[in-house]
């Protein structure tokens, strides 16, 4: 019995040793079939260099496809740009082509009073000889760049200037200077030395065509008298970053991209916001005077500070020598001071120095003086103050109205008229009492400016009554802002 039960478990080791090694063989032939099934793509030890190489080959050829690509990218998008430039370069060519046909002939009459050209392409001027070649120009035009134009008086004092088209037979001359901005060319002639005529005829129609540059406009003046220009450089050069030239007296043939010939007028000292490119006004125009000559007050207004002599209003008086002369000044000075007006006397001339009369002025919050070219002083007026015109007898009104009533509204200025009676003019004692002088004064307005002017301008001096021009401060005192301050 002990025997069997040996030999039972010796048989059931080996049983068990045989089962191990069958489990192992099993296991290497099952692992065997697990890899030849995930790896059936073995390859040879040599096989990963040459897939390398192929690889290698491979990055080689995808960079040298993606650099000419990149290049093929590039090559259009200069392709692209040049195209674009060209298109750019043809539509600028197609624009300065329109902006001289499209719209309006290249000279065209801007205002009743002025005529002005406009050029764009190739313009060339040649000063000596008063003129301007353009490239493209349909035809020939001429003009005498003034804002006067039915004024044969004053044109007579007035160049012409002539704009020619380039010519196959007769080429235009070469340029000398070649300038980036865009010329404009107006006359000194005329009535400039007159102060109205200076603002009214000549710089502020410069301001209406050259303000929308933004200074970058070039001016070449033509008849230019160097003492009219040292007087109003100051505002010359806020419209301008070029010094002026003397074009008549210039050797050189300048290149332009642009030209302007001949200003635009809108009104008797004023600007048409309306006719405008920027829509800019007289108050711009105003306050560019302000950034000229430095003038500190914008607007009439009283001193802050109680013991400080500005809060007093400032009457500013503007006499006159020769005609329309105030005969009783001295009272006139004496009653506004007794109102408690800071009273100050001005008697302004071709010779006076602007920017200083300019500071005066807009010092004031009443200017008062009889119809005449000082009271263009008003430009300088800060916005609410008073102007009072004293009107001289004679029908004058119309007069009055068209040269100082109507700008005044445009420059915030408050307007205040003041009219001669017979007995406070010295006509009374130069004619009897029925001549057509002082009985009918339409009759000799009938007889044209000059007999108008000689007898009611030039003739004439004042004696304003002191109650009624009393009445007429106080009125004035009772627009400003000083009045409602306390």
């Amino acid at each position: 019995m002990k025997s069997q039960r040996n030999f039972s478990r010796t048989e059931a080791k080996r049983v068990g040793n045989v089962t191990i090694i069958l489990a192992i063989f099993l296991s290497l032939c099952v692992l065997s079939i697990i890899k030849s099934h995930f790896a059936p793509y073995a390859v040879k030890s040599d096989e990963p260099v040459v897939f390398e190489e192929e690889r290698k080959e491979s990055l080689k050829i995808e960079k040298e496809e993606t650099k000419e690509t990149a290049e093929t990218a590039d090559s259009a998008a200069i392709e692209d740009e040049d195209d674009e430039a060209e298109t750019e370069t043809k539509a600028k060519a197609e624009a300065q082509a329109q902006a001289v046909d499209l719209s309006k002939p290249t000279c065209y009459e801007s205002s009743r009073r002025s005529d002005t050209c406009e050029a764009a392409g190739d313009v060339r001027v040649q000063g000596r000889t008063q003129t301007v070649y353009i490239q493209p120009l349909a035809q020939e035009w001429k003009i005498k760049p003034y804002c006067r134009k039915h004024d044969a008086f004053a044109l007579s004092h007035v160049k012409e200037w002539t704009l020619k088209p380039f010519s196959a037979a007769r080429p235009p001359p070469p340029c000398t200077r070649n300038h980036s901005a865009t010329a404009m060319i107006f006359s000194n002639g005329g009535f400039t030395g007159n102060l109205f005529h200076d603002y009214t005829d000549v710089l502020v129609p410069v301001f209406i065509s050259s303000f929308r540059y933004d200074a970058e406009v070039q001016f070449l003046v033509s008849s230019l008298k160097p003492w009219w220009i040292s007087k109003y450089l100051l505002i010359f050069q806020q419209l301008s970053k070029y010094d002026i030239i003397d074009v008549d007296n210039d050797d050189e043939v300048h290149c332009f991209p642009r030209a302007v010939v001949g200003p635009t007028f809108h009104k008797e000292l004023g600007v048409d916001a309306g006719k405008t490119a920027g829509g800019y006004s007289a108050a711009d125009f105003r306050k560019l005077l302000r950034r000229a000559f430095g003038l500190e007050r914008a607007a009439a207004a009283p001193s802050g500070d109680q013991w400080d002599i500005r809060r007093r209003p400032r009457l500013l008086i503007i006499s006159r020598k020769n005609s329309r002369t105030f005969l009783n000044e001295r009272a006139m000075v004496d009653m506004a001071t007794s109102l408690g007006f800071d009273v100050r006397v001005g008697e302004p001339d071709i010779n006076t120095d602007v920017a200083k009369f300019a500071r005066l002025v807009n010092s004031a919050d009443v200017m008062v003086g009889a119809h005449g070219a000082g009271l263009t002083n008003m430009v300088f007026l800060p916005a609410g103050a008073v102007l009072i015109q004293i009107v001289p007898f004679g029908g004058l009104e119309w007069l009055a109205r068209g040269t100082f009533q109507e700008p005044a509204k445009d420059m915030e200025i408050h307007y205040i008229e003041y009219k001669i009676r017979l007995d406070e003019t010295t006509l009374s004692e130069q004619y009897h009492t029925d001549h057509p002088v002082l009985k009918d004064p339409f009759s000799v307005h009938k007889q044209g400016w000059d007999a108008l002017k000689t007898v009611y301008l030039d003739k004439q001096n004042l004696r304003p009554h002191l109650g009624r021009l009393k009445n007429t401060l106080l009125e004035a005192l009772r627009l400003l802002p000083h009045s409602h301050s306390h």
